[in-house]
């Protein structure tokens, strides 16, 4: 016998301007289960706003992925032993999201 079960999910997206915005809105109490973020921003790069998270009592809970189009082997490293749970390259793929899903 073969079973097909599907899954529906709803998640509500929430994108900000820049790191700053972003960090404003994390430390506003808001029920945030996952941040996926660009290295490279305006004022910070990924890896900055990873460290403002993980060492903020109120948001080191929360799961951190990284995106970029840059594959530099160190930076990759650098981020995930300094928490991010994944590191992922753009684009995003439909590959990927069940992957993400597993962090939420």
């Amino acid at each position: 016998m073969i079973y097909n079960i599907s899954y529906s999910y709803y998640f509500a997206v929430t994108t900000k301007e820049g790191p700053k915005q972003a960090l404003e809105f994390l430390d506003a109490e808001h029920d945030v289960k996952l941040i996926i973020t660009d290295y490279c921003m305006p004022g910070m790069t990924g890896y900055d706003l990873l460290m403002e998270v993980k060492e903020s009592p109120k948001l080191k809970h929360i799961p951190v992925v990284i995106m970029s189009s840059d594959n530099i082997p160190e930076r990759i490293k650098k981020c995930l032993d300094a928490g991010a749970k994944d590191y992922i390259m753009k684009p995003l793929n439909a590959v990927d999201v069940p992957r993400l899903l597993s962090y939420i």
